[in-house]
């Protein structure tokens, strides 16, 4: 049975995708504007959205229709977790809390988990289509604007995945395998285009951080030119 499913989303995400990638803290990002802070409260905030997801999804991993999207090596969870003990330490668990939009978005992959388990294939097609199309660039920035090494980034790293291109047109394959009818086509576009709109959200949350660093640096830089510039003036007099 092919049901285009893959065409289906791909086309019916495009203006969820481009409002995503417009984003203020998107924007910054790929221009090289990355702020620890900022950035490791989204990497904790993407632990529990990739928890919930993994879990419900290895939960109905015999769903006939999440079977199709069930494939261990994409899981973000353990990278994730070497990631937060780098920003936070050891004791990371007691550190990070999820925000609020966050909360929201955990909610609604486990009701989805609970009542309609076919709609988990919008919440791993959105994320995981995306961290494989843009891992590697996005770890390169990350790793430049923030001065790592090569920790910190593990959730961009995907180590049983040896060809990307080829993965993702199995996944894409597999999407078009899918049971389903176009009703469920047409329910699964939907709520991808929602996992959109919630990461979004996560993503608004942080816009005020980041603009408070972005000022604060601005400010820090003034700072030192004009204390750089007294102390040159008082040296010539």
């Amino acid at each position: 049975m092919t049901s285009n499913l893959a065409t289906k989303l791909r086309e019916g995400t495009k203006k969820a995708h481009t409002a995503a990638e417009n984003m203020g803290f998107i924007k910054c990002f790929l221009k090289g504007v990355v702020e620890k802070t900022s950035y490791r409260k989204l990497a904790a905030n993407f632990y529990y959205v990739y928890s919930a997801m993994e879990e419900e999804i290895e939960r109905h991993r015999q769903h006939p229709v999440v079977s199709k999207i069930y494939f261990p090596e994409l899981n973000r969870k353990a990278s994730l977790e070497q990631d937060m003990q780098f920003y936070f330490g050891n004791n990371w668990r007691e550190q990070i809390s999820p925000s609020a939009a966050t909360q929201e978005y955990v909610a609604r992959i486990r009701e989805i988990g609970d009542t309609a388990p076919e709609l988990l294939v919008s919440h791993s097609y959105t994320r995981y289509i995306g961290d494989l199309s843009g891992g590697q660039i996005l770890k390169g920035i990350a790793q430049r604007a923030m001065n790592l090494g090569e920790e910190g980034t593990a959730f961009y790293e995907f180590p049983q995945i040896s060809d990307e291109k080829a993965f993702k047109a199995k996944y894409r394959a597999n999407l078009d395998e899918a049971p389903i009818d176009d009703a469920t086509a047409d329910r699964i576009v939907q709520e991808a285009i929602d996992a959109f709109g919630m990461n979004m959200k996560m993503f608004q949350e942080l816009e005020g951080n980041l603009i408070k660093a972005i000022g604060q640096m601005l400010y820090n830089s003034i700072t030192r030119r004009r204390t750089r510039g007294s102390t040159e003036l008082a040296t010539a007099e």
